[in-house]
C-alpha cells in the first residue's frame, strides 16, 4: 500500500474513535491499539495525529463496558515503555479517568483501569505525588484487598512505583499496606514478585517502616530468606532487597544468624548480575547497599570475583543507565577502603567507562563516576598514574559547571581527592583550567558547594611549592579568603583555615603569605578563635599558629602577640583546659612549643610571659591528663620549660 494511502487509513481511524456510533468507536479503538502495540514508530504517529485525547475522551464520557475495556488498553499500549506517550496521555488529563474506573462496579473495567495505570507508573514521567492527594492512593489499597489476585498484583505494582518518599512510605504504612502485601506473598508468583518489589519500596531508607514490616513478620525473617532461594531471579532480588532494607533498621545486628544471611545474600545478588532486563539492572544497585560501609561484606565479595564481574558487565558495550549507575557504585564501594580492589579494577582498565560515564547524559550516572572516581584515588599509586590521565581530568573538571548541584558537589569531591596529587607543582590541574573553577565555586551561593571548593583548594595546596600558593592566592585574592574564613556556615570557615593552614605549611616564604595587607587574613583568624565555639574551626585555626610559629622571629612574635600579650592572660588556658576535644588541647599545646623552641632568639622572653600568664601551671595540672597523646605533649613541653631554666 502506498505510504499516502496508509497515512489516509491512519487518519480516518483516529476520526473514527470521535464517531457517533458506538461500533465505530469500539472498532478503531482496537485497530489502533492492535497497530500501535510493541511499535514505536506507530505510536509516535497516532500521536502526532491526535489520537490520544479522542482515546482519553472515550474514558470522560462513555460508560459502555466495552469502550471502556478497550480504551483503557489503548491508554497502556500508549505508555508502554514510551515516555512520548504518557507524556501525551498525561496532558490529555487521563489520571482521574483511569482512577475512576478502579470504583466501577464491573471487574473488567476495574482491571483495565489498573493496568493501564502500572504502564503509565513504570515511567519517570509519571505523577506520583498526585497519587497521594485527594484520598487518590485509597482506590489502589482498596485493590490490595478486593479478593482479586490479578487485579492485587497490579495495584502492588502501582504502589512500588508511585512510592519514593518518607512522606508517601509513611502515608501507605498508616493505611495497613504492609499486611496487605504481605498477605500476597502466599498468593501467585506475579502477585508475590509484585509484592516482594512494593515492601522494598515502602522499606527502602525507612527504619520505622523496615521494623514494621519485620514485626509483621513477627520478628522472623524465614519467609524472606527462603523467598531469596525461590527459582524466580525477580523474587529473589526483591527478597534480597527487603532483608537489606530490614537489616539496615537495625545497626547493632538484626539476627542470630546475621552474617550467614548476608553472605546468602551476596551470593544470590552476585549471581543475578547475568540476569537479563530488571532484575540484571537493579542488582549491582542491590549489591553496593549491601556492601555499603561494611570491611568485611567487601572482603567476601572481593574473595568472590565481585571487581571482575562488575568489569565484564562495563565491558559489554550496552549497558543500561540504571544498571551503569549500579554497577559504578558498587565498584566505588569496594574501593573505598580496600586497595587490592583499588588495583584490580584499574589492571582490568575500567577507567576508560569510568570517563565515559563522567559525560553521560544522566545526572545519577555521572554521580555515580564521581563517586567511583573518589574511591579509586584513595591510593597515592592510583593519584600518579591511572587517575591524571588529561582526557579523565577534562571530563571531571568539566563537571564542576554542570547544571546539577549534586553532580557538582559529587564532582568536587572526585576532584578534591585526585589533587592531592603528590607532584609539587600541580600543573596538570592549572591545565586543565579546575583551578580556575575552584576558585569560582568558593564564592557560590550554596554553602555545601562552597564548603566542597575550599576543601578542594585546601588539598591542592597540600605539599605544594611557594609558586603554586602564590599563583593560587593571586587568583583567589585575600579579601575573599578572609570572607570565607568568617562564611555564614561553620563548615565553610572550617574549610577555609584548614586552606590556610595548607597555605603557610612549610618555608619561611609561605608563611609570610599570612601577612600580607597588614596581616588581614591572620587578624581573620584570630577573630575566628575568640569567637568560634565550633571545636573543629578552632582546631584549624591552631594549626595555622601553629605552622605560623615554626617560621622566623617575627613570625613567633606575631603569634605570640595574640595567644599571650604582654600584661595580660593567654587564650591558650581556654583551649588547655577544653576537655571537649582532645586535638583542641594537643593543639594549644604544640602551639607552646613552637613558640618556646629553644634555638629562638626571644625564647627567654616569651617563656616569661607564658609563665606570667600561667600556662606553665596549666600544662603541670594536664600531666595526667587521660588522653595519652596529650600526656606526652604536656611532658615534652614541660621539658622545654625545664631545660629553659623556668620550671616551678
Amino acid at each position: 500500500m502506498p505510504a499516502s494511502a496508509a497515512c489516509t487509513r491512519s487518519e480516518i481511524l483516529v476520526e473514527s474513535l470521535s464517531s457517533l456510533d458506538t461500533m465505530a468507536r469500539l472498532k478503531a479503538l482496537r485497530d489502533v491499539k492492535n497497530q500501535i502495540i510493541g511499535n514505536k514508530t506507530k505510536k509516535l504517529s497516532y500521536i502526532k495525529l491526535g489520537a490520544v485525547p479522542r482515546v482519553v475522551e472515550i474514558l470522560a464520557s462513555d460508560s459502555d463496558v466495552p469502550l471502556l475495556v478497550q480504551s483503557a488498553a489503548a491508554v497502556g499500549s500508549f505508555a508502554c515503555g514510551n515516555d512520548a506517550g504518557v507524556k501525551a496521555l498525561l496532558e490529555s488529563g487521563v489520571l482521574p479517568h483511569l482512577l475512576k474506573m478502579l470504583s466501577n462496579s464491573n471487574s473488567q473495567v476495574v482491571e483495565a483501569g489498573a493496568r493501564s495505570l502500572k504502564m503509565i507508573f513504570q515511567s519517570t514521567l509519571a505523577p506520583k505525588n498526585d497519587m497521594f492527594q485527594f484520598r487518590r492512593v485509597d482506590l489502589i489499597l482498596a485493590l490490595l484487598n478486593g479478593g482479586n489476585d490479578n487485579v492485587a498484583e497490579v495495584a502492588a505494582s502501582v504502589l512500588a512505583r508511585c512510592c519514593e518518599t518518607k512522606e508517601h512510605q509513611k502515608i501507605l504504612a498508616d493505611a495497613g499496606c504492609l499486611h496487605s502485601l504481605v498477605g500476597l506473598l502466599k498468593g501467585s508468583v506475579k502477585g508475590r514478585e509484585a509484592a516482594l518489589d512494593a515492601l522494598a519500596a515502602l522499606t527502602r531508607g525507612n527504619q520505622e517502616t523496615s521494623v514494621l514490616l519485620d514485626m509483621e513478620q513477627g520478628n522472623d525473617l524465614a519467609c524472606f530468606i527462603k523467598l531469596m532461594k525461590d527459582k524466580s531471579p525477580r523474587t529473589r532480588l526483591f527478597a534480597c532487597m527487603c532483608l537489606l532494607n530490614i537489616a539496615e533498621a537495625f545497626p547493632s545486628g538484626y539476627h542470630q544468624q546475621e552474617w550467614d544471611i548476608k553472605k546468602c545474600m551476596l551470593s544470590t545478588v552476585l549471581k543475578l548480575f547475568e540476569e537479563s532486563g530488571q532484575v540484571g539492572e537493579e542488582s549491582p544497585g542491590v549489591f553496593a547497599d549491601l556492601v555499603t560501609n561494611n570491611e568485611e561484606m567487601q572482603k567476601a565479595a572481593s574473595e568472590s570475583n565481585a571487581i571482575e564481574k562488575l568489569a565484564e558487565i562495563l565491558d559489554r558495550g550496552v549497558v543500561s543507565a540504571r544498571q551503569l549507575e549500579g554497577v559504578l557504585l558498587a565498584i566505588a564501594e569496594l574501593c573505598s577502603r580496600l586497595e587490592e580492589s583499588r588495583r584490580q579494577i584499574l589492571n582490568l582498565q575500567a577507567q576508560r567507562h569510568i570517563t565515559m560515564a563522567l559525560e553521560s547524559s544522566i545526572a545519577g550516572v555521572r554521580i555515580a563516576a564521581c563517586t567511583c572516581i573518589k574511591s579509586i584515588s584513595r591510593s597515592v599509586k592510583n593519584l600518579r598514574t591511572s587517575l591524571t590521565e588529561e582526557r579523565l581530568l577534562r571530563s571531571l573538571f568539566k563537571l564542576l559547571d554542570d547544571p546539577s548541584p549534586f553532580v557538582q558537589v559529587s564532582a568536587l569531591g572526585a576532584a578534591s581527592n585526585i589533587v592531592l596529587d603528590f607532584t609539587p607543582d600541580k600543573a596538570a590541574f592549572f591545565n586543565c583550567g579546575g583551578v580556575s573553577q575552584f576558585i569560582q565555586l568558593a564564592q557560590s551561593k550554596d554553602s555545601v558547594i562552597r564548603q566542597n571548593a575550599i576543601w578542594a583548594l585546601r588539598n591542592l595546596l597540600y605539599l605544594a611549592d611557594m609558586m603554586v600558593k602564590d599563583r593560587v592566592m593571586r587568583e583567589l585574592t585575600l579579601s575573599i579568603l578572609v570572607d570565607l574564613i568568617s562564611d555564614s556556615d561553620e563548615r565553610v570557615q572550617e574549610q577555609a583555615l584548614a586552606f590556610v593552614r595548607n597555605l603557610v605549611y612549610g618555608s619561611v616564604e609561605c608563611v609570610q603569605l599570612i601577612f600580607a595587607e597588614d596581616g588581614a587574613i591572620l587578624h581573620a583568624i584570630e577573630r575566628q578563635l575568640c569567637v568560634a565555639s565550633c571545636p573543629e574551626i578552632c582546631i584549624q585555626g591552631l594549626y595555622v599558629l601553629i605552622n605560623v610559629a615554626a617560621g622566623s622571629e617575627h613570625h613567633k612574635e606575631a603569634v605570640m602577640e595574640f595567644v599571650s600579650p604582654v600584661a595580660a592572660g593567654s587564650i591558650l588556658v581556654r583551649f588547655l583546659e577544653d576537655m571537649s576535644n582532645p586535638q583542641l588541647r594537643i593543639a594549644a599545646v604544640w602551639c607552646i612549643m613552637n613558640l618556646i623552641h629553644a634555638e629562638s632568639p626571644g625564647v627567654f622572653s616569651r617563656v616569661l610571659r607564658f609563665r606570667d600568664a600561667g600556662i606553665q601551671l596549666q600544662l603541670q595540672k594536664m600531666v595526667e591528663d587521660p588522653i595519652l597523646d596529650v600526656k606526652d605533649r604536656v611532658k615534652a613541653a614541660l621539658e622545654q620549660f625545664s631545660a629553659l631554666g623556668t620550671s616551678s
